[in-house]
């Protein structure tokens, strides 16, 4: 049987129920409370704020689920389901960046009619000016984006020329450093530079100092929309581009390809994707509008900011798409 001839439950695939009870237990520290020995449902529910007929029904249907066990009825105790909520459940809570993104997928239908995220329209600003209204959301992003969500990145970054010529590298849109911190442990001769906005730039320090790369690094507080810091060896562009429209991403490129100039080479991480991928569904794209483009169409976009391509290649645990500046446009 085929993929396309296997039995396929909608009525599953389209369950709102389940991720929405997971999302308000972890919203509701259940986990932690029963984690501490309060297990009987009258006692969550009052540590909880909670109404207890609500909250039992919820519990209770999670169990059927296989998330938490009910023994005897009204008591509950986690099971193994349970306890990875103690542990990787902090960026699902309602009340913070998981309540954004979780929110945000009730604007699909405007992006399918649009092309364009209905973010604003449900927070009342787009993405980034309401992380910079939101202090504490914004800082929940910058922790997803970093060790605390994605985990450590991967330092191996191979290049086509390799690293041994390179002396500088431009960390360009690299949030709080985890990525610029790691490619510095592996490359212990390189010095780094992050650009990022003011408020993850001024987290970034003491991940770098933890990662013993505080003395190789500086910072640049801007937006990378502005001229970047020049004459470096790399700029590297790790999971920019798929947060932006095609105007955005050639903008982008643009700043970098002048800050390169005449013999730095730029390296995209993300937003590129061989010819012949399907189209993905990213969250991205409802918060911010934004796209990945097939290699075929990226070097256009590379084209018009005064750039070629000159790799593009599948190097695990990265799809690597290498460039170089025109010597003239």
């Amino acid at each position: 049987m085929s993929s396309s001839d296997a039995v396929v439950d909608l009525w599953a695939l389209s369950d709102l129920c389940t991720p929405w009870c997971i999302r308000v237990v972890v919203t509701l520290r259940i986990a932690e409370h029963i984690d501490s020995g309060i297990s009987d449902i009258d006692a969550l529910a009052a540590a909880t704020s909670s109404n207890v007929d609500a909250l039992h029904s919820v519990l209770s249907y999670l169990v059927t689920r296989g998330v938490f066990v009910e023994e005897p009825l009204g008591r509950f105790a986690l099971n193994d389901a349970a306890r990875g909520l103690l542990e990787g459940g902090a960026f699902l809570m309602l009340d913070g960046i998981g309540g954004r993104m979780s929110n945000a997928w009730s604007t699909l239908p405007t992006y399918v009619r649009t092309g364009k995220p209905g973010y604003a329209q449900m927070f009342g600003a787009p993405f980034w000016d309401d992380l910079d209204a939101n202090p504490d959301i914004a800082t929940d992003f910058d922790a997803l984006m970093s060790y605390a969500g994605h985990g450590t990145p991967d330092g191996s970054l191979r290049l086509i020329s390799g690293w041994g010529s390179v002396r500088t590298l431009v960390d360009v849109g690299g949030g709080t450093g985890a990525m610029l911190a790691e490619l510095l442990r592996v490359h212990p001769d390189v010095r780094g530079v992050l650009v990022d906005l003011p408020g993850p730039v001024e987290r970034a320090a003491d991940l770098f100092a933890s990662a013993g790369v505080a003395d190789r690094v500086s910072v640049s507080a801007q937006s990378f929309f502005d001229p970047l810091p020049a004459g470096a060896d790399v700029y590297l562009l790790r999971k920019v581009l798929n947060d932006w429209p095609d105007e955005e991403t050639v903008a982008i490129l643009r700043r970098c390809a002048d800050a390169a100039r005449p013999s730095g080479t730029v390296v995209v991480l993300g937003g590129v994707v061989p010819d012949g991928t399907p189209r993905p569904l990213m969250i991205e794209m409802l918060l911010l509008g934004g796209r990945n483009n097939t290699v075929s169409e990226f070097r256009d976009l590379a084209g018009a900011a005064g750039l070629d391509v000159v790799a593009a290649e599948d190097r695990p645990p990265f799809f690597v798409v290498e460039c170089r500046p025109r010597t003239t446009d």
